[in-house]
């Protein structure tokens, strides 16, 4: 969903990044302040939508998924020197995460540790998802007239590494991994 306007309409992209977090703020603040005749009804909607990382003021887990996508996008200032950097939310989270999440709960037999959810089959499942999506997406990129120079090896590990972080983490991964896997990609 995002990737065409990262391609082709970047600055766009950047508008509607920071525009959905000004409106998750203004929400967030009516939200917090009980604001009249709003804020029952932002409340009641967003707590159907909290983890356990969320506190009981301060629900930071939408902003965390906004951020993860946008903060590698604004970060990176052109494609041409990591044509994947501004890539890396979108990759991380949409494709990786996503992924390792689907086929952990449907497939999942092998758990990372004993008392954690994350499986070895979802996490496989999410680093194969954003190397085929690469596979993809740098083709698609040489063919708009970006200069490409990603070394496969290196992308390996950038992938690897994030995934294999993301099955253990237990901090806000959503914020978090995009911007270690973003970090990796700059290398």
């Amino acid at each position: 969903m995002f990737s065409p306007a990262l391609i082709f309409q970047s600055s766009f992209l950047d508008l509607a990044f920071g525009a959905a977090l000004a409106v998750f703020l203004i929400l967030e603040i009516i939200r917090v302040w009980k604001i009249w005749p709003l804020g029952k009804h932002i409340h009641q909607f967003m707590n159907a939508f909290t983890d356990h990382r969320d506190s009981e003021l301060l629900i930071v887990s939408h902003f965390s998924l906004l951020l993860g996508c946008a903060l590698p996008k604004w970060l990176s200032t052109d494609f041409n020197d990591r044509p994947l950097a501004p890539f890396a939310g979108i990759l991380s989270l949409g494709i990786g995460d996503t992924m390792a999440s689907m086929v952990g709960y449907k497939y999942g037999v092998l758990r990372w540790s004993k008392t954690g959810k994350k499986t070895i089959e979802g996490t496989a499942a999410g680093i194969t998802s954003v190397l085929a999506a690469c596979s993809v997406l740098l083709p698609l990129l040489a063919s708009t007239g970006f200069i490409i120079s990603q070394h496969w090896v290196s992308l390996l590990i950038a992938v690897t590494a994030s995934g294999l972080l993301e099955a253990y983490t237990a901090q806000l991964d959503n914020a978090f991994i995009p911007m270690v896997f973003y970090s990796l990609l700059c290398l």
